[in-house]
């Protein structure tokens, strides 16, 4: 008797639109002074380069351990960013973010993530917001992200 498992694939896609330049939005995606005012605290440094490392150190309240580590997968400033996705304290595999910036009319750009969290469940359900306690997930992350870009403040002060 034979048995095959066919993996589980999950994608997560969120957009939203943002009074923005594309330059702006990709500032505050890559720079850790802007992703600690919406990312939970967390202060990202990206190495800007395919095999380049990716860091998020802390969350609000948390020190300064690295809480997120991957890997740069594609830069193309201020169009698109792919990187792996580790969240460290649930030891699950790395998945797959894929940032798309894309200029529109009137200074309002669209910002898409997808992250693929395929054989992930406890990486899908923390970045969903699904688990109560978890924080909003990307729904807030990226309130938090066009609310700062837009008013200059952080959503949650």
């Amino acid at each position: 008797m034979t048995s095959s498992a066919t993996p589980e694939t999950t994608t997560q896609v969120y957009r939203v639109y943002i009074k923005a330049t594309p330059e702006a939005i990709w500032e505050a995606i890559t720079k850790p002074e802007w992703t600690e005012k919406y990312f939970y605290g967390s202060r990202a440094s990206y190495e800007l380069r395919p095999g380049g490392r990716y860091e998020s150190r802390g969350l609000a309240g948390e020190g300064d351990d690295v809480m997120v580590d991957g890997e740069v997968v594609e830069v193309d400033p201020p169009r698109r960013l792919v990187q792996t996705w580790r969240a460290t304290w649930l030891g699950e595999l790395a998945t797959r973010i894929t940032w798309d910036i894309r200029e529109g009319q009137a200074g309002v750009s669209t910002l898409t993530v997808t992250h693929d969290v395929t054989d992930a469940p406890n990486t899908a359900a923390q970045v969903s917001g699904a688990i109560e306690g978890a924080g909003g997930g990307w729904n807030e992350v990226l309130s938090g992200l066009k609310t700062l870009l837009e008013t200059g403040k952080p959503l949650f002060s």
